[in-house]
């Protein structure tokens, strides 16, 4: 015991170490809690431990916050909460949290827990405060057997947040649980042949009219169809909710009609229905009974997309679309079920492009069902059609080029350029590696150096140091060091350049067998680095000649070098590690 309380108060050094030297606490103070504390926590490790321990440790735990406020607004200082009173809190919260536990019947205990959470804790703390309503109400009902309580709990709950939806799901459940079990006792007594004359269960609570009249108050504070389904999926778990079921499903039909959510419930609810009543001994029958389920599932679509045809349609054939895809990635080894998902889908796609309604994302999986089933011409159709939707959208082109050149339709360099006179200068940069990918395998050396030359123009830094990094690259793989060191002199005054510019030409001279401007430790000579002004380069560059196996009298002209290239604060932070290299510190 006594190491886990000496523990316990070394963990509080910290904090009691802030106290003291921000001003908010003299030494004599904080000495003192440190006494006070350790006498609290002894008496929280007894064998036998009382309520009332935790709550004089919780009360002075407190104070100490109240004390530390005041101290705070006297000498106005705003600081350091995380590592004072955070900790503080953290503390209390843990106290409060093993006091419920060891006595979970005291409703009070909650309540102080609760009440402090509502005044210390931050915003960010609000849903963990309207968890502890929801908490101790549950132990009320689940440990103590207390309807009464837990409906006292979570009505006091609601004081505080009116609109919490979680607390309204909980409570709902609640009730439709009591009333379960209430049931369960009728039923049991009844079994038995006891009288029931001595015992009250009231018809209402027992059909779960408590519950219809949370459910009532809740969606009348909170009008969403997703908080009205989630109540409604809440009541399908109990098998004696169908009038109530019935009864919110009717709510929601009729008071969310415009939205797609509501829609997009109701078809997939068609996936769960009773059948005919027939068993299906082959894969075949149980594939059309599928069938025809999805069909239903379908025609509410349809129905929906009728009904909010004054409303934006868009949501409605998004949900539409999900369904069909989820469908159709759906294992089968019907072969007609099969087909008649993927034609189901083909059909909803092309409507909601024809209606110009078929949002992005949809396009990708439109072309790979195209491309998978063979068919090219359907598929360089609609990656036309998808880039004249979608024409400023990266990602559209990306994926359209792609399969345009896959299927080697339409004219590759024409839709590039119009790709680029499109979208955003600032996101092209992966339509003009695309483009260099394509050149490279289909067009002559000399065209794919024109695309270089043009992408060099770019006014967008990250394309114009990209088409640098990859000319230098390719004038490499095509030409050889001749080239590269060509294009390399032709690159280096024209900024920007980014460090792998320069990185990559030092690694291109160290490959050559006889380079000729290299030193004999094989590291490049410093014209290489000419016009860089990246401080790291020169300085990796100088370290070389500081080594074993390089030429330290290079270093003065090394220096001289990067002095005059070099800008800014880059000038200080290279002359600063320049010295402390000269000096061997670094």
């Amino acid at each position: 015991m006594a190491e886990i309380v000496q523990q316990r108060i070394e963990d509080r050094i910290p904090e009691l170490e802030q106290l003291e030297r921000v001003g908010l606490f003299t030494k004599k103070e904080v000495k003192s809690v440190v006494k006070r504390v350790t006498a609290l926590e002894y008496k929280l490790h007894r064998l036998i431990v009382n309520k009332e321990d935790f709550i004089a440790y919780i009360q002075y735990e407190i104070n100490v916050l109240e004390l530390i406020k005041k101290r705070r607004a006297h000498i106005h200082y705003k600081f350091k909460r995380e590592e004072i009173e955070f900790p503080i809190i953290h503390r209390i919260h843990g106290i409060f949290r093993r006091a419920t536990k060891k006595w979970k019947d005291d409703v009070q205990l909650w309540l102080s827990h609760v009440a402090f959470c509502k005044k210390w804790v931050s915003q960010q703390g609000v849903l963990s405060y309207a968890t502890l309503w929801i908490m101790a109400a549950k132990s009320e009902l689940e440990d103590q057997d207390s309807s009464e309580s837990a409906r006292h709990l979570f009505l006091r709950a609601l004081r505080f947040h009116p609109n919490n939806k979680k607390v309204y799901q909980e409570y709902f459940r609640m009730e439709l649980l009591h009333a379960e079990k209430l049931r369960k006792q009728k039923a049991e007594l009844e079994k038995a042949e006891i009288d029931l004359g001595e015992y009250e269960f009231s018809p209402a609570i027992l059909s779960g009219r408590l519950a219809d009249v949370v459910y009532k108050d809740a969606t009348g504070k909170i009008k969403e169809a997703e908080f009205v389904i989630s109540l409604l999926n809440i009541a399908a778990i109990f098998d004696f909710t169908k009038e109530l079921q019935d009864s919110i499903l009717q709510d929601l039909q009729t008071n969310y009609a415009a939205d797609s959510l509501m829609w997009d419930f109701m078809a997939r609810r068609e996936l769960e229905a009773p059948g005919l009543g027939e068993e299906h001994h082959s894969a075949k029958a149980r594939a059309l009974d599928i069938n025809r389920r999805e069909e239903r599932c379908c025609q509410l679509y349809e129905e929906g997309l009728r009904s909010l045809w004054l409303y934006s349609l868009e949501p409605m054939w998004s949900r539409y679309l999900d369904f069909c895809l989820e469908r159709l990635k759906r294992k089968t080894n019907v072969q007609e079920l099969k087909e008649k998902r993927q034609e189901r889908l083909l059909g909803v796609l092309q409507r909601a492009h024809d209606a110009s309604l078929l949002m992005e994302d949809y396009y990708k999986s439109w072309l790979q069902i195209l491309l998978s089933s063979g068919d090219a011409e359907g598929a360089a159709s609609v990656a036309m059609a998808a880039t004249e939707r979608y024409h400023k959208s990266v990602t559209t082109w990306s994926l359209s080029l792609q399969t345009l050149v896959q299927l080697g339709s339409g004219d590759p360099a024409r839709l590039f350029q119009e790709a680029l006179t499109h979208v955003n200068p600032k996101e092209s940069l992966p339509l003009w590696q695309l483009q260099l990918q394509w050149s490279t395998a289909n067009q002559t050396p000399e065209d794919t150096e024109a695309i270089f030359k043009r992408g060099l123009q770019s006014a967008v830094p990250t394309v114009a140091m990209e088409m640098k990094d990859s000319y230098l690259n390719w004038s490499y793989t095509t030409g050889g060091y001749k080239k590269a060191r060509k294009t390399f002199k032709s690159l280096q005054e024209n900024r920007p350049l980014s460090k792998s510019f320069f990185t990559r030409m030092v690694e291109i001279e160290k490959e050559q067998k006889s380079p000729k401007e290299t030193n004999k430790n094989g590291y490049p000579n410093p014209n290489i680095l000419y016009f860089c002004h990246l401080k790291d380069l020169w300085l990796q560059y100088i370290q070389e000649e500081l080594s074993t196996l390089g030429q330290p009298e290079n270093c003065g002209k090394i220096h001289w070098r990067a002095m005059k290239f070099l800008e800014g604060e880059s000038v200080e932070r290279f002359v600063s590690k320049y010295t402390l290299l000269q000096t061997g510190h670094a």
